[in-house]
C-alpha cells in the first residue's frame, strides 16, 4: 500500500542507520557536505562552498550544486524505504551561488510506494535565496534478508 506523506510521521528503525552513515560517506566527507537533519521523510545537508568549486567562468559548478541537492534526495528517500535507488533527477538552477556561501538542500518525500517513490529538493544559501529546485524518483530494492 503507498504511503502519501502530507504531514504525517512515519517511523522508520532505518533512520538511527541512516544518521550513523551521514558522517562516514566518502562523496559527503570529500565535498565537505554535513547531514544536518534526518526525519521520516525529510533531510536537510549543507555544504560550504569552496574556491575549487568553481567552473571556468568562476561560477559555481551545478554539479557541485546538484551534489548536495542529491545527498538530501537520498537521505529523504532513503528514511522510508531502504534501500532504494534513483531512477530520475531533474534539477533547475535557479540563482548562482558563489564561494563562502552555504548551500542547503531539503528535501521533502511526496510519495513513498512499494513501487517508487517521488521527492521535492530545494537548494538554497544560508540567506534563503533560492538557488536550485529539483524532483527525483526512485525505486525501493529488496535487499537480502530484511
Amino acid at each position: 500500500m503507498d504511503k502519501m506523506l502530507q504531514g504525517k510521521e512515519e517511523v522508520s528503525p532505518d533512520i538511527t542507520e541512516l544518521k550513523a552513515k551521514g558522517g562516514s560517506e566518502p562523496i559527503a566527507s570529500f565535498l565537505g557536505m554535513k547531514l544536518e537533519e534526518l526525519s521520516p521523510g525529510y533531510a536537510k545537508v549543507a555544504m560550504k562552498l569552496k574556491p575549487e568549486y568553481r567552473n571556468f567562468n568562476g561560477l559555481t559548478f551545478g554539479g557541485i550544486i546538484m551534489a548536495v541537492a542529491d545527498q538530501a534526495f537520498a537521505y529523504g528517500s532513503n528514511s522510508l524505504s531502504y534501500p532504494s535507488l534513483a531512477s530520475q533527477f531533474n534539477i533547475h538552477f535557479v540563482a548562482g551561488a558563489g564561494v563562502g556561501d552555504e548551500l542547503i538542500a531539503e528535501c521533502r518525500v511526496v510519495r513513498s510506494g512499494r513501487r517508487v517513490g517521488i521527492s521535492e529538493i530545494v537548494v538554497t544559501n544560508q540567506d534563503g535565496k533560492l538557488i536550485a529546485k529539483a524532483t527525483g524518483t526512485t525505486i525501493p530494492v529488496a535487499e537480502k534478508g530484511r
